[in-house]
């Protein structure tokens, strides 16, 4: 059950990412509003993820894992109904809140169920396979339905399948809570959500129109304040939603740092992706999908495959490894353009899915070993919730890039295609009012071909800016998981666990 939550939870995820374009022309949204589409799912994640592992913890996981699946079952209805952006942003946040629940309630019931480490490694491999796995047949469920359907209609099957999964886990599965005396941080909740949710709006709101503009300011100085009240809270509290303890381990900051930044430029890049094979290949959603599975299949493969082989190499050879080919990959994207065959984006996509396989497993290991036993499962909570934080900013920061990049070239393009100097203001102007998708609904006559050309000769410019930029990052990454993952191996079997070890194993959450 705890398999079939995860997948409920991140189905969303790419069944969204490739019906972006859609999306924007059913709704005349901005590529801004967009961004927002992504991040009002990703933001509650990152805000309330270590939250709800501590009301699970308290309160009982499967209560949690019962919740979670109401929000998402909710916030589905909600997008499904949705005739605005705000109405849309509104049920994908509540999903967002649903997976917050279940990504740590779900970790923390195959703890329970399994105390033993390294039997529990193998259900835990099954769980980010199942994760994976919503990744990879998101985009065809979208395929399917927007070839004979609305796209509201791709939020119909979270609902049934979220209840479905209420129904059965209310006869199977056995509730559980921490030992000890864990307790609510509302303090260190409230602080985390401002500087999370301040972060990423200034970052929006900045690229898509001037980080000079008082609002932006604000939300970036609000989100530093918050950081700071956070940190200073944190370090006073006496039940601490994140211990500060955890970054004294140098691994621990290794993959907390990693996670984000590799998300930062993964999930950016995603973002990206599906508009331009929206917005310039002009693929359908089914033909887009085929696509992105080129990536999240072989991820989704490789992952329990290295799960299985990191206890006989190490975690940072893994991980080093898994980023650099990731980052050949991006690089190798910067050469394509508006022809490139299915062929030619494909075998760029399995490197990235591989690269990634190699990633994830061995990252969240690390973060549960790198720390005293009585920390794991908050080391692995705080790893998820920097992931998620990174994954948010990536469509924010890639969004800023794509638009300023492609507003800046665009003019440009236009000239060179020959498109007369009335007919360019009116392509730039309706691309400035309305997002990427309102240069198709401008007609030049005979100069509309050359104008479309000239679009998706500008939009390549933007992805091959957000190409390098997100090179950059999963490079960073690797240098960062080669510096600082050097915790050797031990040279023998750990002895076996103590009954009092087991316990903890067992209701610490066990986030891994």
């Amino acid at each position: 059950m705890a398999c079939v939550g995860v997948f409920v939870a991140y189905l969303p995820v790419t069944t969204v990412s490739v019906s972006l374009p859609t999306i924007q022309r059913g709704l005349d949204a901005s590529t801004a509003d967009l961004s927002w589409v992504t991040d009002a799912f990703v933001l509650p994640m990152a805000a309330l993820i270590l939250t709800a592992g501590v009301v699970g913890d308290v309160y009982g996981r499967r209560k949690v894992f019962q919740a979670g699946l109401v929000f998402c079952a909710v916030g589905a209805a909600v997008a499904l109904s949705a005739h605005s952006v705000a109405v849309l942003w509104t049920g994908q946040a509540l999903a967002g809140v649903g997976a917050a629940a279940l990504l740590p309630a779900t970790l923390g019931l195959i703890s329970h169920a399994v105390p033993d480490p390294r039997e529990r490694a193998k259900y835990v491999s099954m769980w980010t396979a199942s994760l994976m796995g919503a990744l990879a047949v998101g985009p065809m469920i979208s395929g399917v339905i927007l070839e004979h359907a609305s796209w509201r209609w791709i939020y119909l099957a979270p609902v049934p399948a979220s209840l479905l999964t209420m129904a059965i886990a209310a006869r199977l599965v056995a509730d559980s809570r921490a030992a000890g005396s864990r307790r609510l941080d509302w303090p260190g909740q409230l602080t985390a959500a401002v500087a999370i949710t301040a972060l990423v709006y200034g970052v929006i709101e900045g690229g898509s129109s001037s980080f000079g503009e008082t609002r932006v300011v604000v939300a970036l100085v609000l989100a530093g304040l918050g950081l700071i009240a956070f940190v200073v809270v944190e370090g006073r509290s006496d039940s601490p939603m994140l211990d500060l303890k955890l970054f004294r381990s140098a691994a621990f900051s290794a993959t907390a740092l990693v996670a984000m930044i590799s998300f930062l430029g993964l999930i950016g890049f995603i973002f990206v992706l599906s508009l331009f094979l929206g917005q310039v290949q002009q693929l359908g959603t089914l033909d887009a999908g085929y696509r992105m599975l080129m990536f999240t299949l072989p991820a989704m493969v490789a992952g329990p495959v290295f799960g299985q082989v990191m206890h006989r190499v190490s975690a940072r050879v893994l991980i080093t490894g898994g980023l650099l080919l990731a980052t050949a990959s991006l690089l190798s994207l910067t050469s394509i353009d508006a022809g490139t065959s299915f062929g030619g984006l494909a075998w760029r996509l399995i490197m990235l899915g591989v690269g990634f396989g190699a990633v994830f497993a061995p990252m969240t290991a690390t973060a549960i070993n790198a720390v005293p036993q009585q920390l794991a499962g908050m080391a692995a909570a705080g790893s998820n919730a920097f992931r998620q934080v990174g994954g948010a900013l990536g469509p924010a920061l890639m969004s800023a890039l794509l638009t300023t990049k492609v507003t800046a070239a665009l003019p440009g393009r236009l000239s060179d295609a020959g498109v007369a100097p009335d007919a360019r203001h009116r392509v730039v102007a309706a691309v400035d009012g309305g997002g990427f998708g309102a240069v198709h609904t401008v007609d030049l006559g005979a100069s509309t071909p050359r104008m479309l050309h000239a679009f998706g000769l500008a939009f390549v410019d933007g992805i091959h800016l957000c190409l390098v930029v997100s090179a950059a990052f999963m490079l960073l990454a690797a240098a960062v998981s080669a510096v600082l993952l050097r915790t050797p191996r031990p040279a023998h079997p750990a002895p076996p666990p103590s009954s009092a070890t087991l316990s903890w194993a067992a209701h610490s959450g066990g986030r891994t």
